[in-house]
């Protein structure tokens, strides 16, 4: 009898000791988030195996955009921008003798280049997803491709081949498909362009702001980074200037595209959030909420003049969050589906915004009327 009571004791005892383990599992982390301003945008999405994320967070922004001008959502086949501006890519940097950039790689306002000179056709209509794969996978394109373009400029016969553009249509077509003549879309027929001026969201009404110390304030000036293979010019603005714009945008309704970099220590994709610690050695990191660095325009100048920071990512901005300490930060949308603690959401702090930002793309009408006096925008 004694030895029952014994194992019933200790099963009691065991019993026990899992719900303290699954009460101490079950702690919440260290990070309390809270949204204050999200603005209307699209579902997170996934780039897959591919280098396009400045083409998820375009097509981002240009989903968020019809949202907010038209009222309309709609999931929008980043595929078929990607094509398009491969394509147009290829053929300028033939024509500059092979010296422009040559990669998967873009910028958010590549979008919108590609929306009104190419149009817009739904996901469902072209996935991009041809060649027997369930998420995109781009390495052998983009080696096909590039290798391609890099022949062409190698002028084998003493001379251009007069047609070799006939080529680039069937290359994008064996690996992602051919592009539907005509489509429907809310019982209407559309082509790519007809669908696009349905709704349209003209490129020069979109703009890129920027704060380089290098650079003369309140004027343009060609963003020297690598990607920018469109040649597009950036408004240069003070360093404070460029976080009150990002937050009139967020509060007045406009989602903002983001270009800049993940590649330090401080983003971490277990934590879901992106952070620029005091110490970024410190065992406390990530146990508990750590004191951030000051930020300033210097900083900001010379990590980007020291390749500290590059524009090896996008993501769209569509909101502004606060912890349990009352610090800010900025709400994410990713393009690596919906992974992570928030879902493929992540959260940066004021800190990590100013200092990894390259430039913001925005509508112009996201800027405040005293940015637009200044930079003389109507």
């Amino acid at each position: 009898m004694n030895i029952l009571k014994r194992l019933a004791t200790i099963a009691l005892l065991l019993g026990a000791g899992s719900m303290v383990f699954a009460q101490e599992t079950e702690k919440k982390d260290v990070y309390q988030i809270t949204d204050v301003v999200t603005v209307k945008h699209t579902p997170v999405d996934n780039q897959g195996s591919s280098g396009t994320c400045w083409c998820f967070a375009g097509t981002g922004l240009v989903e968020a955009e019809i949202l907010r001008k038209y009222g309309k959502e709609f999931n929008l086949s980043e595929m078929f921008f990607v094509r398009n501006v491969w394509t147009d890519k290829i053929v300028k940097y033939v024509k500059m003798h092979g010296c422009t950039s040559l990669s998967q790689g873009g910028e958010v306002c590549d979008v919108f280049y590609a929306l009104n000179k190419h149009g817009m056709v739904p996901e469902t209509d072209y996935t991009g997803k041809v060649i027997g794969e369930t998420r995109h996978m781009h390495n052998e394109m983009n080696e096909v491709i590039t290798n391609f373009a890099k022949s062409i400029t190698k002028r084998s016969n003493g001379r251009l081949t007069p047609n070799w553009q006939n080529l680039l249509p069937s290359i994008f077509d064996v690996y992602l498909g051919e592009v539907p003549e005509t489509f429907t879309v809310d019982g209407k027929k559309y082509t790519p362009k007809t669908f696009a001026e349905a709704y349209p969201l003209p490129w020069e009404e979109y703009l890129e702001i920027a704060s380089f110390t290098d650079q003369p304030y309140n004027k343009q000036f060609m963003v020297e980074i690598p990607d920018n293979w469109t040649w597009t010019p950036a408004y240069n603005v003070e360093f404070d200037a460029l976080m009150q714009a990002l937050d009139y945008a967020l509060e007045h309704g406009f989602a903002v595209g983001w270009a800049q970099d993940v590649s330090d220590k401080g983003f971490s994709r277990q934590h879901g959030l992106g952070i620029v610690p005091e110490n970024i050695e410190s065992e406390k990191l990530w146990k508990e909420i750590v004191p951030e660095k000051q930020i300033t325009a210097a900083d900001h100048q010379k990590a980007f003049d020291n390749w500290e920071i590059t524009d090896d990512h996008s993501m769209l901005i569509v909101g502004i969050a606060k912890d349990q300490n009352g610090n800010k930060y900025y709400k994410i949308k990713n393009s690596w589906g919906e992974a992570g603690p928030y879902n493929g959401y992540w959260y940066c702090s004021d800190a990590y915004v100013r200092l990894h930002t390259v430039f913001f793309t925005l509508h112009k009408d996201a800027l405040s009327k005293d940015m637009k006096k200044n930079l003389q925008i109507k």
